[in-house]
Order: C-alpha cells, then sequence, then structure tokens
C-alpha cells in the first residue's frame, strides 16, 4: 500500500470517528503535535484522538491537496465538524518502516 492509500486509509477511520482503525494505523511510538497539544506514544495519541472524536458528532474531511517524499506525505485538508466549524488543515505524516504512521504534526490556517 502506498503512502497515499495509508493517509486516506487513516483519515477515513478518523472521519468515521474508528479509535480501533486509527490504533491500527499508529506505530507504538508516534509523536503527535498540533496547534494545541504534544504527546509521544500510541496510548496518549489515541487518548487526544478519542477526545476530538468524543467532542464531535460528525466530522468530514475533505482532502484539497496531496504531496508525497519517500517516507512522508503532507495534505491540506478541509475538515467540518458538526456541520458547522469548517477548519483548514495541513497534516504531515511520517511513517516507520512497517508503514504505520510515526508521526503526525498538524497545523491549522485560514481559508483565504
Amino acid at each position: 500500500m502506498h503512502l497515499k492509500e495509508k493517509f486516506l486509509t487513516y483519515l477515513e477511520a478518523y472521519a468515521e470517528k474508528n479509535i480501533q482503525k486509527v490504533a491500527d494505523c499508529f506505530a507504538e511510538d508516534i509523536r503527535l503535535r498540533d496547534w494545541k497539544i504534544s504527546v509521544v506514544g500510541k496510548d496518549a495519541a489515541l487518548m487526544e484522538t478519542q477526545k476530538n472524536f468524543s467532542a464531535a458528532s460528525a466530522i468530514e474531511i475533505e482532502v484539497l491537496s496531496l504531496y508525497e517524499s519517500q517516507n512522508g506525505i503532507a495534505g491540506e485538508l478541509k475538515i467540518t465538524v458538526d456541520c458547522t466549524e469548517i477548519l483548514y488543515v495541513v497534516d504531515v505524516l511520517t511513517f516507520d518502516e512497517r508503514g504505520q504512521i510515526d508521526s503526525i504534526h498538524a497545523y491549522i490556517g485560514r481559508a483565504d
């Protein structure tokens, strides 16, 4: 499976709020950082992810653009939470030798 497919699988699991599918994507030593939090380790990353799932009734993710390198991918995303809150985010992911996500760095942007 190519990185693009792995990234889209992760985004699909996230939009479905499927914590088990997200867990399957994560490496044990994943580093997760966004504009609010920074955690290390699968358990901590899953706990933060579950907080986001619990705070939202619905999550829609539209991929606006993708940029791929040998072991990483960046995606510009339009994320709609509960049909009302729209976030423009760039997720930068790297993958380990097993093809699992070992880092996610998320950056918030603007619509314009």
